[in-house]
């Protein structure tokens, strides 16, 4: 990681769960993190955080909703204009909402794919963008994918969800093979958990507390920061190494 240090890396949804926990891992590294969401009072705080703990990086709020492209835009901007670009895009942001195929709300369908897959998309364009202006030949794109990007599980309330992350999957992969036709060294990597202890089945399941607590309670899930872990490894791969995908569950986990 030491090829990082004072580097720039933009983290979304970096206010709770796994975001959170990669943002603190960059800072700790030494990185300038770029921690964005649509309210910023836990960012603000985790800054504050890492600045006690005397991190040698730093991490900077930004409020902005990924559902408005006019947001993301302004925020890329001002990135460039206070800290020249972004050198490491982590597309963490993403939502499940309990929308079944068959009698699922397309309003619920739609902010899925907002999120999950136009945002990503947007973020990784601005970002190449960016690097590409500054001649930026080993930047790094990391999309955080899910399993179920890439199997469909018998659980209805996921089942276009599950679309969404199987859109990240083949994005990911388009991605690698554009920038090798760019003939450029930016990488391209997915990290798809299974189960992971944040507050994701809370929202999916927000009418039904309870069920949302089952989901963590059945095995012993993968945390947050077991995630950040896999990100740090991912940038601390030598140049020549290219990490398409990596796969994790909790090794309790069935499917």
């Amino acid at each position: 990681m030491e090829r990082w240090k004072g580097r720039v890396a933009l983290v979304t949804g970096a206010s709770v769960g796994i975001g959170a926990a990669v943002a603190r891992a960059l800072v700790q590294h030494g990185m300038t993190a770029v921690g964005c969401a649509r309210s910023v009072d836990k960012i603000e705080k985790l800054a504050a955080e890492c600045q006690s703990a005397g991190y040698p990086g730093t991490l900077i709020p930004y409020k902005c909703d990924l559902s408005i492209e006019e947001e993301i835009l302004s925020m890329f901007s001002a990135i460039k204009t206070l800290h020249q670009g972004v050198d490491v895009c982590i597309n963490n942001a993403g939502l499940a909402r309990p929308e079944p195929l068959l009698s699922g709300r397309t309003e619920g369908w739609r902010t899925m794919i907002d999120v999950n897959v136009m945002a990503v998309s947007i973020c990784t364009r601005e970002a190449y963008q960016s690097m590409k202006e500054r001649s930026i030949d080993d930047g790094h794109i990391i999309n955080i994918n899910s399993m179920n990007g890439h199997s469909v599980v018998p659980q209805s309330v996921v089942h276009f969800y599950s679309a969404t992350k199987y859109a990240v999957t083949a994005l990911t992969e388009g991605l690698r093979q554009e920038l090798r036709e760019a003939k450029t060294h930016i990488r391209a990597t997915c990290i798809s958990p299974g189960l992971v202890e944040t507050g994701f089945a809370f929202k999916l399941h927000d009418n039904d507390p309870e069920r949302a607590a089952a989901t963590y309670e059945s095995i012993r899930c993968l945390k947050a920061e077991d995630m950040a872990n896999a990100v740090i490894y991912v940038l601390s791969a030598p140049p020549h190494v290219q990490i398409g995908d990596i796969q994790m569950r909790p090794t309790e986990q069935v499917s």
